[in-house]
């Protein structure tokens, strides 16, 4: 059995050794990616059926957290590749089979936001729409953005009363990119926009997420916004492990302009440093236990408890913003150190800030779990 999180370790020196060039080029070059692929990283959550790993969620935020300690941006590109993957569990047998099962190394990324517009035209959708946060789409073969479904002009309801939203797949030659990355973190995530224009697409290329049964098998009874949310935790999670070593490394040989002590001698650095690891130990030490504890439930074949599903998305949350905060502590310890390219704390810095903005660790996500720990009437389709 593939130990994935030994080979995602095993990516580490070399990530360390060539996240500048990852920067430069605002991808993740072509050699690695075609490696991580190989390696089994973009097929964690493809189901064992289409020769996928179909891996626990505690092996899939590993895999994740252990890149991100080496570069959060190929970190961020596994994160969207192999959480993409959950569409195989959704679409239908025939179709996941020509797509997942017929190329192994094939790399789909995608965008969940229904962006676009799906008009139902019987056989097939007629689908426009642009995407922001493209990540890894300029090493994909496939790619999906979120559409809601139109019928005679009007959006097409579910039964809770909110739009029908599926992603459409399409090969990424027939997509139009928008080389518009250009950004302050995660600057190697090739996370361009993406465009369909009047697209035809058959409708067994599209997945309903919310709306569409999944294949009968524990990871896919795991909440996909649970997933989602727990992998960018792990970006953000790995970011600060490596900004907690990377001072420590510094500490030991930087003496601080105006101060004769060593910067690792200084009171204020040693508070600074264990308050840093106290709070990502608890964070992590949260995130794992809710992990852990939904995916006992998946597995017993019931749906998840809200309390599951609560505290997965609570955790993942906690997780980012505690990572912030010990990022924060690291490159303001590093003093002018930090400010410098030369120094992986700059970039932990930039990466983290960025990740932490995404929709699935945000501040709706708290005042979400808020209002259910409060016990007030809440919409919960996204937990």
């Amino acid at each position: 059995m593939t130990d994935h999180v030994a080979l995602a370790r095993s990516f580490q020196p070399e990530l360390r050794t060539r996240a500048a060039e990852i920067e430069r080029a605002r991808r993740i070059p072509a050699d690695i990616a075609t490696r991580f692929a190989k390696s089994g990283f973009y097929r964690l959550c493809v189901p064992e059926t289409l020769g996928g790993a179909e891996a626990s969620p505690e092996t899939i935020v590993r895999v994740i957290e252990s890149l991100a300690e080496a570069d959060g941006s190929a970190a961020w590109c596994i994160m969207i590749g192999s959480t993409t993957g959950l569409v195989a569990a959704y679409m239908p047998d025939a179709t996941a089979r020509a797509v997942f099962a017929a190329d192994p190394d094939i790399i789909v990324a995608g965008v969940f936001a229904p962006r676009g517009r799906a008009v139902d035209e019987g056989d097939a959708y007629r689908v426009d729409g642009r995407w922001q946060w493209g990540s890894g789409s300029p090493n994909a073969r496939m790619i999906m953005g979120g559409c809601v479904i139109m019928r005679d002009g009007q959006p097409v309801l579910m039964p809770s009363g909110i739009p029908d939203s599926r992603m459409m797949m399409v090969p990424v030659g027939e997509a139009q990119f928008h080389d518009n990355w250009d950004t302050s973190g995660l600057c190697g995530t090739g996370s361009q926009d993406f465009s369909f224009n009047a697209l035809s697409v058959r409708k067994d290329m599209s997945v309903g997420l919310m709306s569409d049964r999944p294949v009968d098998r524990p990871l896919y009874a795991f909440p996909v916004f649970g997933m989602l949310a727990a992998g960018i935790a792990a970006v953000t999670l790995g970011l600060a492990r490596a900004s907690i070593d990377e001072l420590v490394r510094l500490a030991g040989g930087k003496t601080p302009e105006g101060h004769r002590k060593p910067l690792a001698a200084r009171t204020r650095t040693q508070e600074d440093v264990a308050e840093a690891e106290a709070i990502l130990r608890a964070a992590r030490a949260f995130f794992y236990e809710s992990i852990a504890t939904a995916w006992d439930e998946a597995r017993k074949g019931s749906p998840l408890s809200l309390a599951a599903r609560r505290d997965l998305r609570l955790s993942a949350t906690f997780a980012a913003r505690s990572s912030v905060r010990v990022v924060d502590l690291m490159y303001n310890l590093g003093g002018g150190t930090s400010v410098y390219r030369t120094s992986p704390l700059q970039r932990h810095f930039r990466d983290v800030h960025v990740a932490s903005q995404h929709m699935m660790i945000a501040t709706p996500t708290m005042e979400t779990v808020g209002r259910v720990l409060l016990g007030l009437e809440t919409d919960v389709t996204q937990l």
